[in-house]
């Protein structure tokens, strides 16, 4: 396991653009890189409140296991996301009570939900970050025309045939690869940056491989 963890802080929520109903949690590290996380409506609503530091008029789920570890002698100490396997991020949450530590397993929403409320940190690898993350470059600093002049040949509907999709993207150079990852980070299109990333990752392994 990876000694160095990476914090995060959360930046929002943006509407998903590959599925419907579902939200894209933003985290960032203190830098450039921004980490995408696809939630459910629910989890992005219990996200949203604790963002907003709302108070609902009865107390949610999360609301009620913070109060149940208050009540053992335990706190919140981070949340750790220390796993991506098969699309999916695994986190655990860990509590302390100055003299001992456990570690639950926790979705990534319910850990990241809780974590606000307790104001405690949020942490995760490098690996996870490299494979995962979105890179938002100096150069994404551009004039806005600038921005405009990019051809726009994929659009949502092209999302829903991912194989289709990637056909596509393998005829793309790798510049154009960069260059519409960049605007789309800058627009915080973050799901169809990621589908630039991953492409440019797969290029890198089979360069790797010759």
């Amino acid at each position: 396991m990876e000694k160095k963890k990476i914090k995060l802080n959360v930046q929002g929520l943006t509407n998903s653009q590959v599925q419907s109903g579902a939200y894209a949690l933003v985290l960032a590290e203190d830098g450039l890189r921004r980490l995408p996380i696809i939630v459910g409506m629910f989890e992005a609503q219990s996200i949203a409140i604790a963002i907003e530091k709302l108070n609902p008029p009865r107390p949610l789920t999360h609301d009620l296991f913070i109060e149940y570890i208050k009540l053992t002698g335990f706190r919140m100490k981070e949340v750790f996301i220390h796993s991506f396997r098969d699309g999916i991020f695994y986190s655990e949450i860990v509590l302390t009570d100055n003299t001992r530590e456990i570690c639950l397993d926790s979705r990534t929403s319910d850990a990241i939900a809780i974590a606000l409320r307790c104001d405690c940190d949020i942490y995760t690898t490098e690996s996870i970050m490299h494979k995962c993350g979105i890179v938002l470059e100096e150069c994404n600093y551009v004039e806005k025309n600038e921005l405009e002049a990019l051809p726009e040949e994929f659009t949502i509907d092209d999302l829903q045939d991912i194989p289709k999709l990637k056909r596509k993207l393998r005829i793309l150079k790798k510049k154009e690869l960069k260059e519409r990852m960049e605007k789309a980070v800058s627009e915080e299109n973050y799901e169809f940056a990621k589908i630039y990333k991953d492409e440019l990752l797969r290029r890198e392994k089979e360069s790797k491989k010759d």
